[in-house]
């Protein structure tokens, strides 16, 4: 491989060489960089170009460890931050108009984790307004398109970091997810993920002015997407070392006990109601036979009701952003976003008041439902979406571009409800009329046990192989 190709090398096989000395950190960036500027104009996905930054930063990286240094974990692993987390001198755009000059005055922890591992910010990816559409677009930085096509949304709010990771564009990305932030750009774009539990990554933007609302604070999660499983086996270490600045941070190791014997998991196909499409139907079974292959105890058995407990949670907190943001998003939001609110507070009727309230309590009595239901099954394999991933801007076309995009995704939000972690792999590449697609399937996991859901993704993975092959190929037909 030449230095030119080795933005094609997962983040574990670039640092088996940049902490070995065999490549330099420079090399690793310019590489990244390159790949960058390539396909970056037709995607849109890096928002913030950060090379010169990128490129000294790198320097300074390889003269420390030539001067005697430890390399870190992540050395010279080229990343992207998302634009509504802080980095110190850069705008916290959260992709509104109205905040391009809100310039962060330090590191969120997150971005401050990655770069003490030796991880180099490349560039900043692009997020839908106040970060909280499944797709990616806004006034200030234009629509981020999907690698795979432009047939596909390239999810959201993370969109930026799953088209861009995808791509080459960094070997790690970082996200976060509020109600499948992380999991919907995976999904769109065939990258892995894990939403990381309540608790396990510190969190906390310096530029903030207040803090948060509960739920936002108790549903939002940071993490990382990723081209490979392995990649989050060697990252989220770093990811979650403590931080002050976030008080309720769980300072635990990555890797929990072993289990004795074969690890049971849940296996469910049930949709609600809602079609399961014949490729997603496929999907799901690819991935059972694999986890069954690789040792795995998989049984089709009833889980906790993720409908209830997922509508419930929404509804709550769509009242907390009633109460906390709607003045916000009528003030500095597009008409665009300002309309999709509207069809949000239909699709999931606000609760508030008193009844809030009681929907705060009842979320113990879900969470302890599904603890006591994890003592027996730790991993739970289920579909994300019932659906192949939609189009750009089926949010935008009113109750049912909603309910089809946003409605039908209970298996995503129920565990930011829940504060438990869950993975996306994917496990097909559907031949559809528009062309190949992936399909990912979700893996939740027991509380603190996101290392066992990347287990079981690294599993799904080893059977289906890694999607930017074939996205690669792809890309290098089109162009």
């Amino acid at each position: 491989m030449t230095l030119r190709d080795l933005w094609r090398l997962n983040a574990t096989d670039l640092t088996n060489l940049t902490r070995k000395g065999e490549i330099s950190a420079e090399d690793a960036i310019k590489s990244s960089i390159d790949r960058m500027h390539q396909v970056n104009p037709d995607l849109n996905a890096v928002v913030e170009d950060l090379s010169t930054e990128a490129v000294s930063h790198a320097r300074e990286l390889d003269n420390a460890v030539a001067g005697g240094a430890e390399p870190g974990p992540l050395h010279g692993v080229p990343v992207t931050i998302k634009i509504n987390i802080d980095q110190r001198g850069h705008a916290t755009t959260n992709g509104v108009v109205a905040l391009k000059d809100v310039i962060a005055p330090d590191d969120a922890p997150v971005v401050r984790n990655l770069q003490n591992a030796g991880a180099i910010v490349i560039g900043r990816t692009n997020t839908p307004e106040f970060s909280f559409r499944a797709d990616t677009d806004n006034e200030l930085h234009g629509r981020t398109y999907n690698p795979w096509g432009r047939h596909i949304s390239p999810g959201g709010s993370s969109g930026g970091a799953g088209a861009a990771v995808m791509a080459g564009i960094g070997a790690l990305a970082h996200g976060n997810d509020i109600g499948g932030s992380l999991r919907f750009p995976a999904a769109a774009n065939g990258a892995v993920t894990v939403k990381p539990g309540l608790g396990r990554v510190p969190a906390f933007n310096p530029s903030q002015k207040v803090e948060r609302g509960l739920l936002a604070q108790s549903m939002s999660v940071q993490g990382l997407i990723t081209r490979s499983a392995a990649d989050l086996h060697l990252s989220m270490p770093s990811l979650i070392a403590a931080d002050p600045r976030d008080p309720f941070h769980v300072a635990m190791s990555w890797r929990g006990e072993k289990t004795d014997g074969p690890i049971k998991v849940a296996f469910t196909k049930n949709t609600y109601g809602y079609d399961l499409h014949p490729e997603v139907d496929k999907a799901l079974d690819t991935a059972r036979d694999a986890l069954m292959d690789a040792g795995y105890d998989v049984q089709e058995v009833n889980i906790p009701d993720v409908f209830e407990c997922a509508r419930g949670g929404y509804r709550a907190l769509m009242g907390e952003v009633l109460t906390l943001l709607k003045t916000d998003i009528e003030a500095a939001g597009s008409q665009t976003i300002r309309d999709i609110f509207e069809v949000y507070f239909q699709e999931f009727p606000p609760i508030t008041g008193a009844e809030l309230i009681g929907m705060l309590a009842r979320r113990t009595q879900y969470a302890r439902e599904w603890a006591l239901f994890m003592l027996d099954y730790p991993l739970i394999l289920s579909p994300f979406l019932p659906q192949p991933f939609f189009g750009p801007d089926r949010d935008t076309e009113g109750p049912e571009g909603v309910h089809e995009v946003l409605g039908c995704a209970v298996y995503s939000y129920a565990m930011n409800f829940l504060g438990l972690p869950a993975a996306s792999v994917p496990a097909r590449l559907a031949d559809l009329p528009n062309g190949p697609q992936p399909i990912n399937v979700q893996i939740a996991a027991a509380r603190w046990r996101e290392d066992m859901a990347v287990d079981a993704a690294a599993a799904i993975e080893a059977r289906v192989g890694q999607m930017c092959l074939p996205l690669w190929e792809r890309m290098d037909q089109v162009n």
